[in-house]
C-alpha cells in the first residue's frame, strides 16, 4: 500500500494511509475552521473506533485541513441554538470524540498551525506528541464563555505543565502563541512555517519503523503509570514488560539484532 488511500468518515473526518503503518487522521471542516459539531464529533469516534481496530496502524497523526486552523473547539454557533436538554443531549457524543483521540491504542502526533483554542486544544493534548509551526495559537479559554475545559483540558493540561502553570493558562483563558508555547512545554516541536504536518509525518514514520506490540505497550505503561507512586508504576511497567516478552515482536527483534538486518515485525 505505497499509495495514499482515503476514507471518509461522514462529512468532516478522513483517515489517509501512507504506507503500510502511517495513517493521518484529519479533521476536514474548513467553512467552520474545524469547529466540533455534533456530527463531527461522531465521525471523530468512528474514525477512531476503525483506527484502534486496525493492528497495521503503527502511529497516528491528527491533522487539519484549514490553512489557518488545526481546530477551534466547540460550533458554539450550533450551540447557540441548543436547549438544555439539546446540550445534555450532546455531551456524550463530544466526550466520545476527544475519549476516542485519547485512548488509541498506539503513539499519536498532532500536527499544528494556526488557531488550536478550547476543545481544539484539547484534541492536541490527547496525542502523546504536539508539532507545530510558528502560526500556532493554542489556549483554553472556556471560563471566557462560561464554561470549563470539558474534552480533558483541565487534567491533561496539569500532566503536561504542572498544577500552576494550568491553573494560569485555564483561570485567564489566555491564548498563547507558538514561541511561548514552545517555552512553557505545550508544544513539543517548533518547526518552520508550513512544515508541521510534513514533519509530523516524518516523525510518525520514524516510529513507525519500531515493534508495533512494543509501541502499543510502551504507550499503555506510560498513560496508566501516569500520577501512581513509583512502586505501582514499576509493578504496571512488570505488566506491560511480561505482555511483550514472550511476543513475536520480542523474538523478531532479537534475532533481527544478531543478524543486522531490519526487523520484520510480526506484530503479535
Amino acid at each position: 500500500m505505497g499509495d495514499q488511500q482515503e476514507q471518509r468518515y461522514g462529512e468532516h473526518v478522513a483517515v489517509i494511509r501512507h504506507g503500510d503503518h502511517v495513517a493521518e487522521l484529519a479533521m476536514d471542516r474548513p467553512k467552520a475552521m474545524n469547529a466540533v459539531s455534533t456530527d463531527m464529533a461522531r465521525a471523530l469516534t468512528a474514525a477512531c473506533e476503525a483506527l484502534t481496530a486496525d493492528r497495521s496502524v503503527r502511529t497516528t497523526v491528527l491533522t487539519s485541513t484549514h490553512d489557518r486552523a488545526f481546530c477551534v473547539g466547540a460550533d458554539l454557533k450550533e450551540r447557540n441554538s441548543f436547549t438544555d436538554a439539546d446540550l445534555m443531549r450532546q455531551r456524550p457524543y463530544t466526550r466520545a470524540a476527544y475519549t476516542g483521540v485519547l485512548e488509541l491504542p498506539m503513539p499519536t502526533i498532532a500536527a499544528v498551525h494556526g488557531f488550536a483554542l478550547g476543545g481544539g486544544f484539547e484534541l492536541a493534548l490527547s496525542c502523546d506528541l504536539i508539532v507545530a509551526d510558528p502560526t500556532a495559537v493554542v489556549g483554553l479559554p472556556e471560563v471566557s464563555v462560561g464554561v470549563i475545559p470539558g474534552g480533558g483540558g483541565t487534567q491533561l493540561l496539569p500532566r503536561r505543565v504542572g498544577a500552576a502553570r494550568a491553573a494560569e493558562l485555564v483561570f485567564t483563558a489566555r491564548r498563547v502563541e507558538a514561541a511561548e508555547a514552545a517555552e512553557l512545554g505545550l508544544i513539543d516541536q517548533l518547526v518552520g512555517a508550513g512544515e508541521d504536518r510534513t514533519q509530523a509525518l516524518e516523525l510518525a514514520a520514524r516510529i513507525a519503523r519500531n515493534s508495533p506490540v512494543g509501541l502499543r505497550a510502551a504507550k499503555r505503561a506510560m498513560r496508566l503509570g501516569h500520577g501512581l507512586d513509583l512502586r505501582t508504576g514499576l509493578d504496571l511497567e512488570d505488566g506491560a514488560w511480561r505482555s511483550v516478552a514472550f511476543s513475536g515482536d520480542r523474538a523478531e527483534g532479537v534475532a533481527a539484532f544478531n543478524e543486522k538486518r531490519t526487523p520484520d515485525w510480526p506484530g503479535e
